[in-house]
C-alpha cells in the first residue's frame, strides 16, 4: 500500500534520514521505533508532503506521491495525526472535527463520519461545544486522531500519541487505534519512542537511528532482539 524506496531527506545541507526502505501493507499497524532525534517525525512529514525528499521515491497504492503537496495527498487517503496535537484551541470540539473534512468528498460524509468519531471517543461528544484549548492531553490527542478521521482516510499515521500523557491514556488511545484498524479496516504507521507500547500493537517495526533503518521485522522479532531490548525497552 504504501512504499518508501531509498528516501533521503536534509535540512539545508544537514542530512537528517538516509535511504530509508519502509513498506506498510493493507490492513497491517506498522510500527517506526526510535529515540529523539531520530528522523521520525521528519520521515511522516516527508509521505504526509510537508517536506520534500532530496531523493528515493514514495509510492502509495501504486501512485508516486512524490512532488504532491498536502492536500493532494489528503485527497489519496493519506492523513497524519501530527505529534503536540496541533489543534485550534479557540474553537469548538465540533468546529476542530469539522476542520478535518474540508476535502469535497469527506465534506458530503461529515455528519456520517463525526457520529462515528464520537462513537469511539465518547468524551468528544460531551465536550462538543467546549473549546478545544481546555481539554486534557488525552482529550487534546482523542480530538487530533478524531480529525483525521474526518478526511475519511485508508492510511493514517500517527506521531508519537503517547508523549505527556499517562499510562491508562495511552492504553486507551492505542485501543482506539486497533478498534480502527478492525472496524474501519484501516491501514496504521505509528512512529514512537516507546517501544514496548507499540509494538505489543503492531504486527511489524522497523528501528530508526540516526536517519537509518538499522532493523526490520515482526513485533516478536524486534521486541526479543537484544538491540531493540537494550536502546527502547530497558534492559
Amino acid at each position: 500500500m504504501l512504499n518508501i524506496r531509498k528516501v533521503s531527506v536534509a535540512y539545508e545541507v544537514i542530512p537528517v534520514l538516509r535511504d530509508v526502505d519502509l513498506e506498510v501493507e493493507k490492513g497491517e499497524i506498522v510500527a517506526l521505533v526510535g529515540s529523539n532525534g531520530a528522523g521520525k517525525t521528519t520521515l511522516l512529514n516527508t509521505i504526509a508532503g510537508m517536506m520534500k525528499p532530496n531523493s528515493g521515491s514514495i509510492h502509495y497504492k501504486n501512485k508516486s506521491l512524490d512532488n504532491l503537496p498536502p492536500h493532494k495527498i489528503v485527497a489519496r487517503g493519506v492523513a497524519l495525526i501530527p505529534e503536540g496535537y496541533r489543534l485550534f484551541p479557540y474553537m469548538t470540539v465540533r468546529e476542530n472535527l469539522f476542520l478535518g473534512a474540508y476535502q469535497v468528498h469527506a465534506w458530503k460524509k461529515k455528519e456520517e463520519t463525526i457520529k462515528w468519531v464520537n462513537e469511539l471517543f465518547p468524551v468528544l461528544y460531551e465536550r462538543s461545544n467546549m473549546q478545544a484549548g481546555f481539554l486534557s492531553g488525552g482529550e487534546q490527542q482523542m480530538l487530533c486522531i478524531g480529525r483525521g478521521m474526518m478526511s475519511r482516510p485508508e492510511l493514517i499515521m500517527v506521531d508519537e500519541p503517547s508523549i505527556g500523557l499517562a499510562p491508562l491514556l495511552v492504553e486507551n488511545i492505542y485501543k482506539a487505534l486497533d478498534r480502527l484498524r478492525q472496524d474501519q479496516e484501516l491501514t496504521i504507521l505509528i512512529s514512537e519512542q516507546s517501544a514496548l507500547r507499540v509494538l505489543s500493537y503492531a504486527d511489524r517495526g522497523y528501528v530508526l537511528q540516526e536517519g537509518r533503518i538499522v532493523q526490520e521485522g515482526t513485533s516478536e522479532e524486534l521486541k526479543n532482539s537484544d538491540t531493540v531490548k537494550q536502546a527502547y525497552l530497558g534492559r
